[in-house]
């Protein structure tokens, strides 16, 4: 009988995540928007080079918006960014409040 050494399991692979404080400010966002009947649906994905917010209308839609965070970006561009339904970035950035402005302005409506 041979005796055949044990191979360690290889480590799960790196991925992206939104934090705590990021979640807050996104879903912050996310429930006044609800709220004003403009969204309807979210869904997140975790991968290994971005994490991604998605917002829908409705559940059965393609995305109206999603908010990206590539942290590879860090020190280039920034790492937030706001992509419309056509893949156009809206807005890129340091600082995920800041980048999510563009997004409140849909919010603001004259009445």
């Amino acid at each position: 009988m041979t005796v055949q050494p044990m191979i360690p399991p290889s480590p799960a692979p790196e991925v992206v995540s939104f934090d705590r404080q990021e979640l807050g400010v996104i879903l912050s966002l996310y429930g006044r928007m609800v709220a004003a009947g403009e969204w309807r649906d979210y869904g997140m994905s975790f991968l290994r080079d971005m994490a991604v917010f998605s917002v829908f209308r409705r559940a059965a839609e393609n995305p109206l918006y999603r908010i990206e965070k590539r942290p590879k970006l860090r020190n280039a561009q920034g790492m937030y960014a706001v992509v419309g339904m056509d893949g156009q970035i809206l807005r890129r950035g340091h600082d995920l409040p800041t980048v999510l402005r563009v997004l409140e302005r849909k919010l603001i409506r004259p009445v």
